[in-house]
């Protein structure tokens, strides 16, 4: 019975750092390279992690498409708008307590307290029963 080994491949120097570049291009996938040069993919990373100027261990890449990157730009609009409007609104809620509380202070009878007790459930309920009276 005869065993056959693979022959050691060895790839220069010059070879890693032309694939590195094809990846950092975009112009080849690592599981591209890794199908066509018959090399682990992980193998592939170590080259980036030594070769790279780029991408190096840990980094995280976001890749998206134009149309995806544009609705994020709209939503960050979106966002800053509703926050301009909230800051808005509670300056009008700051500057209606303070009217408020001059106008308390003026009649001497505590507006808030008088006028903004719990809202009525309309029902007329409360806690008594009705059906023997």
């Amino acid at each position: 019975m005869e065993i056959k080994l693979k022959p050691r491949r060895v790839f220069s120097e010059t070879m890693k750092k032309e694939i590195v570049v094809q990846v950092e291009q975009g112009k080849m996938r690592i599981c591209e390279i890794s199908r066509e040069y018959a090399v682990n993919p992980s193998t592939v990373y170590l080259w980036l992690d030594k070769y790279s100027r780029h991408l190096k261990r840990g980094e995280v890449i976001v890749v998206q498409k134009e149309s995806e990157e544009q609705k994020n730009r709209e939503l960050r609009a979106k966002i800053a708008e509703l926050e301009r409007i909230v800051g808005q609104k509670q300056m009008e809620i700051d500057f209606l307590n303070k009217v408020i509380e001059i106008g308390s202070q003026e009649v001497k009878v505590d507006i808030k307290k008088k006028f903004g007790g719990k809202p009525s459930t309309g029902s007329g309920a409360t806690g008594e029963t009705t059906f023997g009276k």
